[in-house]
């Protein structure tokens, strides 16, 4: 048996979750979560992770584990992602990595950079500094020391402005100069690549449903539960889309018709970065879609076959 791996991506709310739930059923396969957001324990309903009725008879890995207090970085998925592959394959089950986070993609594919342990000290400094400067002024020391992430982070990515403040401060040397060496821990696998590309039109009209359907599950209540815990602003899980927008509105600073809106613009801005991503870091990719969902079934099964 080969060792084959089906990588599936695509935009928010393209039905990626749905696809890879049918592909394993056909295929004898298991789920391995690459998205994020969905790793959190406390986000089933915002992040649109597979509910129990979902997951049934279908094996998921690496969905709700992690707890938002915590930092979890694209190498620690990795490892963790690399754990359930070979396990999977070892016990003749395809794994099915999904999700549409980029990162951890090319983490895959490209490898991950050797970039040294940045001690905590460094980290606690870099935050601190973060937070009494701002994200714009942060941004822009951090142009200065390194002229290398222009283009590469965009000025609101917070986290990522930071990781590349710290691997600079504490080597000295730029975080793109350490990625540039890097080499995939899979190039021996069979590895199928699949990328659903919606027409715009439809993918709106999917974040517009799937923004309803969160409210009716019940996600205020979730960022309710969420806000109790007081995590440090800083980490990931605050970028939740729907997060501030819901807090905003539990403090009656606006509607819930603008909530969802805004959670709906927030949403497709998104979506837009995930297909610009696509097309710089996934040109090999097979670009599939059909709005007959048994058609786009019978066209990835014909690539995964």
């Amino acid at each position: 048996m080969s060792k084959k791996i089906i990588l599936l991506s695509g935009p928010t709310a393209s039905g990626k979750s749905k696809l890879a739930i049918y592909l394993a059923k056909k295929l004898n396969g298991e789920i391995i979560n690459a998205d994020s957001m969905q790793a959190y324990k406390e986000f089933l309903i915002l992040s649109s992770r597979p509910n129990k009725k979902e997951t049934k008879n279908v094996q998921h890995h690496l969905y709700g584990f992690i707890s938002a207090k915590k930092h979890f970085s694209t190498g620690e998925w990795l490892e963790k992602a690399k754990i359930q592959i070979n396990r999977c394959l070892k016990n003749k089950k395809i794994p099915i990595v999904v999700g549409g986070t980029g990162l951890y993609f090319s983490a895959i594919t490209k490898g991950l950079s050797k970039i040294p342990e940045i001690d905590q000290i460094t980290r606690d400094k870099t935050r601190d500094l973060f937070n009494k400067i701002g994200n714009k002024e942060f941004y822009n020391l951090l142009l200065n020391i390194d002229p290398k992430v222009k283009g590469k982070i965009l000025p609101n990515d917070s986290q990522r402005s930071q990781r590349a403040y710290e691997v600079f401060i504490k080597t000295k040397k730029s975080i793109f100069e350490w990625m540039l060496n890097t080499t995939s821990d899979f190039t021996s696998y069979n590895i199928k690549k699949i990328f659903l590309s919606v027409p715009k039109d439809e993918l709106l009209k999917k974040i517009s449903a799937r923004t309803e359907n969160m409210f009716k599950k019940g996600c205020v209540k979730e960022v309710k539960r969420f806000k109790i815990l007081k995590i440090n602003k800083s980490l990931s899980a605050n970028k939740l889309i729907g997060v501030r927008e819901i807090n905003e509105y539990l403090k009656d600073r606006i509607s819930l018709k603008e909530c969802k809106e805004l959670i709906n613009i927030k949403t497709r801005q998104y979506a837009k970065r995930q297909n610009t991503w696509a097309r710089g870091n996934m040109s090999n990719w097979n670009k599939l879609y059909s709005k007959e969902f048994t058609v786009l079934l019978k066209k990835v099964l014909k690539v995964v076959s």
